[in-house]
């Protein structure tokens, strides 16, 4: 019996975890804490290929739509996004070589748009029939398990403490998008995150190292 499209979208995530898993682990092998740009290359490849097949160009526009509703859930999803602020400002200066500004500047720029249009705007509609507690922790919980990958590389990226950063930050945006239909401030928010967090470092484990 085939499955639905509501069917193979909503059980995406769980082919995108497996391989996020299997790359982390087979490129670790081979290129060590660098395996985070191909896990990174095929994770957009992934997302957005659902996100074309399953969602389109008319669900991108409607997600990037003005939010609507009370404002404060967008202030909020900002506040979200400073968060990682002092850390960028006590560990800008492993930024000294394009190998690391470059891919930080790349995955700030694009990972947002990609991510944010599949975890919150494709798999919330798809589940929108749910509760939106149910919806909510379904993506937020998945979100975090595949951000889990990176430990296998990272110690900056491992541990319980990175996982549940992780899962709050996706119930969060979730209901932000819920509240106003929109994830155009979701988009920001995971900008300055991945921006703040001068993340190629962090996959580096250069914020331990304290050099480049």
């Amino acid at each position: 019996m085939a499955l639905t499209k509501r069917e193979i979208v909503i059980a995406s995530p769980f082919i995108i975890i497996a391989v996020n898993f299997a790359v982390a682990y087979g490129f670790g092998q081979i290129i060590g804490k660098w395996a985070f740009i191909p896990m990174i290359l095929i994770g957009w490849a992934l997302w957005l290929f659902f996100i074309f097949k399953y969602g389109g160009k008319e669900s991108i526009k409607k997600w990037i739509k003005k939010p609507t509703g009370s404002f404060g859930w967008n202030i909020l999803a900002i506040v979200v996004g400073l968060i990682p602020l002092p850390l960028f400002l006590m560990h800008y200066q492993l930024l000294n070589h394009w190998t690391i500004w470059l891919p930080w500047i790349l995955l700030a720029l694009f990972n947002p748009f990609i991510e944010e249009f599949y975890w919150r705007g494709l798999l919330l509609d798809y589940t929108k029939t749910w509760s939106n507690w149910a919806s909510v922790l379904y993506v937020g919980i998945l979100y975090a398990i595949n951000h889990a990958a990176f430990g296998i590389n990272s110690e900056v990226n491992s541990g319980l403490e990175l996982v549940i950063s992780t899962l709050i930050m996706g119930i969060v945006w979730g209901w932000v998008y819920k509240k106003t239909n929109s994830i155009r401030w979701v988009v920001v928010s995971h900008f300055l995150v991945d921006f703040l967090g001068v993340s190629a470092a962090a996959f580096l484990d250069l914020y331990e190292k304290g050099n480049w």
